[in-house]
């Protein structure tokens, strides 16, 4: 699904970075090293090396990737992308100053094992920065989030305050707000936002 949707012409979602994450990088250490995850074509990840990060960007489509390396070059910046599968990935110990998971919606037990591993793999002072649809998208008229029919791919608080309890919590809210990235999310959504440092 995903290498046909980045087969299409342009970028998918556009090439801003996510408002949620321009709103809170600064938090992540300056200069550090920083994980995007599901990062699809880049935007996150070379907004992020446009302010002086250290950046990785992950995503299961090496054609989105490809995009990616393609947005960075155009805009003058370096980052790196790896090509690997949430459901046996691994974040490592200490490794990212921050970690950035936007739109990466996935089955419970994956999520689960993921988010277990992200105050690990942090570095002291690290943030883990999450933005993503809650289910009650699916009632809204706008475009963007997971099929109604997968219940379990959508995020909320009560989902993510347990298996994130090992952050400090700085955002913990779900709340309405006006998307507008690419095609595929744009108007009034339904999200949860979350931001949490490593102490």
């Amino acid at each position: 699904m995903w290498d046909e949707r980045y087969s299409e012409a342009g970028f998918a979602y556009g090439t801003e970075a996510n408002d949620f994450l321009k709103e809170e990088f600064h938090r992540i250490p300056k200069g550090g090293r920083v994980l995007c995850i599901a990062e699809g074509e880049g935007r996150n990840a070379v907004f992020l090396a446009q302010n002086g990060y250290q950046v990785t960007a992950m995503d299961l489509s090496e054609v989105g990737l490809n995009k990616a390396l393609k947005l960075a070059k155009d805009k003058g910046v370096m980052i790196t992308t790896q090509v690997a599968d949430l459901a046996d990935y691994a974040l490592g110990i200490e490794r990212w100053d921050g970690i950035v998971s936007v739109w990466a919606h996935l089955p419970e037990a994956i999520r689960q094992r993921l988010h277990t591993q992200i105050a690990p793999a942090l570095t002291q002072n690290g943030v883990f920065i999450l933005e993503a649809y809650t289910y009650e998208q699916t009632t809204m008229e706008s475009v963007g989030g997971p099929p109604s029919t997968q219940q379990e791919l959508f995020m909320s608080l009560q989902k993510l305050q347990p298996e994130l309890a090992a952050l400090k919590k700085v955002v913990a809210i779900e709340k309405h707000r006006s998307i507008s990235e690419g095609m595929y999310h744009h108007g009034l959504s339904a999200v949860v936002q979350f931001v949490g440092v490593k102490e």
